[in-house]
């Protein structure tokens, strides 16, 4: 097989000394990138600085106008080389070794996948919660889902993380690539349409990143609720592949068994947690009935709201 030529896209934004990591992992990858391309906002930190240094192609945008959807379309734009694959990163998401951007590439061997995530392990000093969430939705053995899958795995089928995946651009750019205007989750987006289209989607769990994070529980109400307002406004993806509540109860009997083993500690703050993400993810999904202000407070992503006042 003649080997697929790739282009590496990151948003960035005030990315801190942590980027110098990704910079130096992504140096030592046995295969590189035709062009790295970085569209930071406004970072008022040596983000751009260090990328510049290391050769990277960094296109400058205001903060204000950032989209998770929209701002990963611009950055394929930007694209000065043509390419086979799209992959895409986050600033915080450090490869974990020489072979994580090959292995990501290699099941696209088969033509008929479309898309490919790779697995997340956390980061030092991840926290147990923090640690199972990764382990719970990474896990060892790899796998190529279909529509056929569906029935079985549910919402599953349509998993995908832009910290640490790639299309194939003919794909991506057949399928209209990500929603210009979401408040997150344009990588399931895509992934759904590209099952439905009948590709397929893989997740390698021999291309890994390390990436997690320590979120607070007001962080998680945070993230919850744009979750639920993803999911409210895209409708059809729970109405095409399952609920996503059938998965969160997977989620905390696994949580409930990892701590029993590894923290029996926390888990009242599991519990906790737990219930903050349900608070939280039921408010973003009926937040058409509630005051504009408060969307703005319980929302991670509070640029999504000024853009559409």
């Amino acid at each position: 097989m003649t080997a697929l030529s790739f282009v590496l896209c990151v948003p960035t934004h005030n990315a801190g000394n942590q980027w110098q990591d990704w910079i130096v992992a992504y140096q030592r990858q046995t295969i590189k990138a035709e062009e790295v391309i970085v569209v930071d906002s406004s970072s008022s930190d040596q983000t751009v600085k260090w990328a510049e240094e290391a050769g990277f192609s960094v296109h400058r945008i205001p903060q204000a106008v950032f989209n998770h959807g929209g701002t990963r379309n611009q950055a394929v734009k930007f694209a000065e080389n043509i390419a086979d694959i799209i992959v895409f990163m986050t600033q915080d998401a450090i490869l974990a070794s020489p072979d994580s951007l090959a292995n990501l590439l290699a099941p696209f061997s088969d033509p008929n996948v479309a898309a490919v995530c790779g697995r997340q392990l956390p980061h030092k000093g991840a926290t147990p919660l923090a640690t199972h969430a990764r382990y719970f939705n990474y896990p060892t053995q790899s796998k190529i889902k279909s529509k056929e899958d569906i029935p079985t795995l549910g919402i599953k089928t349509a998993f995908m993380s832009n910290s640490f995946a790639a299309y194939r651009c003919s794909v991506f750019e057949k399928m209209g690539g990500f929603p210009d205007n979401t408040i997150l989750a344009e990588d399931m987006f895509l992934a759904a349409k590209m099952v439905l289209a009948g590709y397929r989607i893989a997740y390698c769990a021999e291309a890994t990143v390390f990436h997690s994070h320590n979120y607070t529980l007001y962080q998680e109400l945070q993230r919850y609720f744009d979750t639920g307002v993803f999911q409210q406004e895209q409708a059809w993806i729970q109405q095409r592949f399952g609920k996503v509540s059938s998965e969160g109860k997977k989620f905390i009997l696994s949580e409930f068994k990892f701590l029993i083993q590894n923290a029996p500690h926390l888990l009242p703050k599991a519990a906790l947690s737990n219930l903050v993400k349900w608070v939280g993810f039921k408010l973003g999904y009926h937040y058409q009935k509630l005051p504009y202000r408060w969307c703005k407070v319980l929302s991670m992503h509070k640029g999504y709201w000024r853009k559409n006042e």
